[in-house]
């Protein structure tokens, strides 16, 4: 499961980037990770669907209707498109493109761990290292929200909320890795 840490998120968000499509690539990508929305919701986010500081929807994977509150970074992206001429909230291109253009995002901003895949091929164990910017996609910006929101001590059932999810099942795996990651964290006192 792929996200980026808070200091790896911020690192993107404030990236300066000569190509103009790589800056609106690290919008879109920002904003789903300020507001948990799939690639999808992201894509056909309109302006309209923008009032009261919030985002109001009906998701396209599970149709619920949601309501997503704006910080200052998702708030501050909006900003940046409210001029356009189109009834779209953000300059969304393909998902195939988007995958690509956000691996360019975090090589230039060096988002570059290493962290291993492990997959199977008719029952044999297959390991891949590569570098973290290598394996973020579009669906990194949802994790990165949920992961980020835990971490930061914001209750699961409250990030469930934004999200969609309908139980903690789903949930788990964030937990999980939200766990993880405080154990680590208090550990650095043992140095």
């Amino acid at each position: 499961m792929v996200f980026l840490t808070w200091e790896e998120l911020i690192t993107v968000y404030n990236h300066t980037f000569e190509q103009p499509y790589l800056s609106r690539t690290r919008d879109i990508f920002c904003f789903c990770c300020f507001t948990s929305l799939r690639y999808s919701d992201a894509a056909a986010l309109k302006k309209t669907d923008i009032y009261d500081d919030a985002i109001h929807i009906t998701t396209q994977k599970t149709n619920d209707k949601i309501t997503i509150e704006l910080n200052n970074y998702s708030r501050t992206i909006l900003q940046r498109y409210a001029d356009s001429e189109t009834d779209k909230a953000l300059p969304v291109i393909s998902n195939q493109k988007m995958n690509v253009y956000i691996k360019e995002v975090c090589r230039q901003c060096g988002i570059n761990e290493k962290l291993t895949d492990i997959y199977y091929i008719g029952g044999k164990k297959i390991e891949e290292t590569k570098e973290k910017w290598q394996m973020v996609g579009t669906h990194s910006g949802r994790r990165t929200f949920i992961c980020n929101a835990l971490m930061l001590g914001i209750a699961p059932n409250v990030v469930m909320k934004w999200t969609g999810h309908s139980d903690y099942k789903s949930m788990q795996p964030y937990i999980d890795i939200a766990d993880e990651a405080k154990k680590t964290a208090m550990d650095l006192f043992n140095k």
